[in-house]
């Protein structure tokens, strides 16, 4: 009898390990697969991490007005959403202005643009060993803006818009005898700004604007004045006429089949508008881009975004492929 409970009790202590060394051998296993799972896991993250790598400094970007709204827009998406380490400064010197503070040896990252680049300011850049890319941005439709109570001048034809600014007319029923006897007050923006020399160039056709024409420097300072001054009459880019419908009016340019109102829709290309439609470019330092990651970064987000945001600033987009092309350059500097 105690034989046979020696013998039970045999069996059940080696059941008993049998069944330790089988959870032991599991428990192993299991730890081994967790291991290669995190070991996978931690590989795959680092591979995000790399695809998206955390930039830091800062992006420093001046020039044009008319580009600003865009740009501004794509900054503060990009910090928000891209690379929230990166500082994009924007300010809005004007084209020109902006173009002197771009070609200095410690000049700024990009220039914003609303003409192209002048074959003097390619001469400076040369000399400084400056190398400059162009990126085109989006599609501007100069605009000519009236005082909301105008409502005579409602459409113009292109050589009275030319008529108007070269001093051919004093007053209103110069144009037409049914308009008022009222004098034309004529308004712009200054000289450091590329849609001053775009209507003196494109529209004009290089005549020098007569009379006392008052010229600004800041966009919204033009927008109270003509919304101030019932014989008033301005220009600058669509994006501040859209912006600030509710104090001027839009003037219907007449380009030889009737009147034609800028939208985002004539602006486009080969758009009904093409006759006052021009593109808007920024400048990019390639010294810069290839000694700061963040510079060439921005400028790939810039091109691979710009259409996304183009529309709600203002401008009509360029085509994708136009875009994407951009884009490759600009990846095949890194």
């Amino acid at each position: 009898m105690k034989f046979k409970k020696y013998l039970m009790f045999l069996f059940v202590a080696a059941l008993a390990v049998v069944l330790v060394a089988c959870g032991d051998s599991e428990e192993t296993n299991s730890g081994d697969n967790g291991s290669e799972g995190a070991a996978s896991e931690n590989k795959d993250n680092g591979s995000d991490s790399e695809a998206s790598e955390e930039l830091e400094g800062s992006v420093v970007i001046d020039g044009s007005g008319t580009v600003y709204p865009l740009m501004s827009r794509l900054a503060e998406e990009y910090m928000i959403n891209e690379q929230p380490e990166v500082s994009v400064e924007v300010s809005r010197a004007g084209t020109s202005a902006g173009f002197e503070k771009f070609l200095q040896e410690d000049g700024t990252d990009f220039n914003d643009a609303s003409r192209l680049i002048k074959d003097e300011e390619q001469a400076k850049a040369d000399e400084l060993g400056i190398e400059v890319k162009e990126l085109k941005v989006a599609l501007d439709g100069l605009t000519i803006v009236t005082n909301p109570e105008n409502d005579w001048a409602t459409e113009l034809t292109v050589d009275q818009v030319k008529g108007i600014f070269l001093g051919e007319y004093t007053n209103w029923s110069d144009i037409n005898p049914d308009w008022p006897s009222e004098k034309i007050q004529t308004y712009g923006p200054n000289e450091n700004h590329g849609t001053y020399e775009f209507f003196y160039e494109n529209i004009l056709e290089e005549q020098d604007l007569v009379g006392d024409i008052n010229l600004q420097q800041e966009y919204s300072t033009l927008v109270t004045l003509v919304s101030e001054d019932k014989n008033a009459i301005g220009f600058f880019g669509f994006g501040y006429y859209d912006s600030n419908k509710d104090k001027v009016a839009a003037v219907g340019i007449d380009f030889g089949e009737g009147a034609v109102l800028p939208s985002l829709d004539t602006i486009a290309e080969d758009g009904d508008y093409a006759g006052f439609t021009r593109p808007v470019f920024t400048y990019l330092n390639v010294n810069m881009a290839k000694e700061k990651s963040q510079v060439l970064d921005y400028a790939i987000y810039v091109m691979e975004s710009a259409n996304d945001f183009a529309g709600e600033t203002g401008f009509a987009p360029i085509p994708d492929a136009e875009a994407q092309a951009l884009v490759d350059e600009l990846k095949a500097l890194q």
